[in-house]
């Protein structure tokens, strides 16, 4: 499917690390969407197409998932986003839906490029090359420091942690300061939140920016 203009869709991506609140913010945003009268479409990445959660089954859960190089990485996550982008991003942009999007190409400059240390050029081409046109009218990054990143994914139910979650103490300090750097850079499109608030206070504020943001 060729990518096409937007009409008044709108794209909303959420960022940030590993138990920052994301799924639960995007629920909620997603239902005073639907108070509005607007449709809402949930995603996320990898995944949202059976050919993108086949690819994030190989990412997070592949016994030799260890092993896996960064260009490798990068390559399958911008894979499942092109994927994505086509089958179900710009259809839904097209009939004027309100998209959600549970990360999209931020997170390859961010994990991938800060994270795994490749260089910015090649990751930013990848990317365009993945999305196309298609970019976010608004990009909400949920931060919280890394320790209490980390101490939530440990309070995770019985889930064993993938490969992205057992990550390291580093690792996840270069990840938020990567989203704060990218989010100072362009405060046009990127609101930070306080992830360390209660979920109504997160909910409300978000709602709010959304509002002055989104028409």
């Amino acid at each position: 499917m060729p990518l096409t203009k937007k009409t008044d869709g709108r794209l909303i991506s959420f960022e940030g690390s590993e138990g920052s609140g994301k799924s639960t913010q995007i629920a909620r945003l997603a239902e005073h969407f639907q108070k509005t009268g607007r449709e809402v479409v949930t995603t996320r990445e990898p995944g949202g197409t059976e050919i993108g959660e086949q690819i994030r089954n190989i990412i997070v859960h592949n016994s030799k998932g260890d092993e896996m190089c960064a260009e490798t990485e990068l390559l399958l996550f911008t894979a499942a986003r092109a994927q994505l982008v086509r089958e179900v991003i710009v259809p839904a942009l097209t009939r004027g839906a309100i998209v959600l999007s549970d990360r999209f190409l931020d997170s390859s400059t961010v994990y991938q490029g800060i994270g795994r240390n490749l260089a910015a050029d090649p990751v930013a081409q990848i990317n365009r090359f993945a999305v196309g046109n298609v970019l976010p009218d608004l990009t909400i990054v949920i931060d919280v420091p890394t320790e209490v990143s980390l101490a939530r994914l440990k309070q995770r139910a019985s889930d064993l942690p993938d490969r992205m979650e057992r990550e390291n103490v580093s690792f996840y300090t270069k990840i938020r300061e990567g989203y704060l750097v990218l989010a100072k850079g362009m405060p046009e499109r990127f609101i930070v939140i306080d992830g360390t608030k209660t979920q109504d206070a997160i909910e409300k504020k978000i709602w709010a920016e959304v509002q002055q943001r989104v028409k």
